[in-house]
C-alpha cells in the first residue's frame, strides 16, 4: 500500500506522530553542541552560554517547534474528527511537515528568510486545517 492509498484520517494522525519526531531532530545538533565543549550534568541550563551559535540556534529551533506542534496537533485533530478527507487536507499537513523540517534546518544554518518562509508554510498547513474543519462543522 502506497502513502497515496492511505485514507485522510491514517494520514493526519501519522502527520502527527512525525510532526513529534522532527521536534527532537534540532535537539541532535544541541546533543552535539554539548558534547563539544563538555556537558555538565551539575547544570546542563548553565552551559547554554557556552553553547556554539549553531548549538544555541538549534536550541531554539527545538523550542519552538514544541509551540507550533501544539496547534497543528489541534488542528489535525479537528480535520481528523470532522473527517476531512481530502486531498488539500492532507496537503495542508504534509506542508506543515515540510516547513517545520526545512524551519529547523535554516534556523540552525541562520538563514532567516528561509526560517521566516517556512514558518510561513508551515503556518499555513495548520490554518488550513482548522478552516477546512471550522467549514465543515459550521455547514458554511
Amino acid at each position: 500500500m502506497s502513502l497515496l492509498e492511505l485514507p485522510a484520517s491514517s494520514i493526519l494522525l501519522d502527520c502527527i506522530v512525525i510532526g513529534v519526531v522532527l521536534v527532537y531532530a534540532p535537539f541532535l545538533v544541541v546533543a552535539y553542541g554539548r558534547v563539544k565543549v563538555g556537558y555538565d550534568l551539575g547544570a546542563p541550563r548553565a552551559m547554554f552560554e557556552k553553547l556554539p551559535d549553531y548549538a544555541k540556534r538549534a536550541t531554539w529551533a527545538h523550542q519552538n517547534s514544541f509551540e507550533t506542534l501544539i496547534l497543528f496537533t489541534a488542528a489535525s485533530l479537528m480535520a481528523y474528527l470532522t473527517q476531512q478527507d481530502s486531498i488539500l487536507a492532507i496537503g495542508a499537513a504534509v506542508a506543515f511537515l515540510v516547513g517545520r523540517f526545512f524551519y529547523s534546518i535554516f534556523y540552525i544554518l541562520n538563514v532567516p528568510i528561509g526560517r521566516s518562509l517556512m514558518f510561513v508554510v508551515s503556518s499555513s498547513g495548520t490554518t488550513i486545517l482548522f478552516i477546512l474543519s471550522l467549514i465543515s462543522i459550521n455547514n458554511l
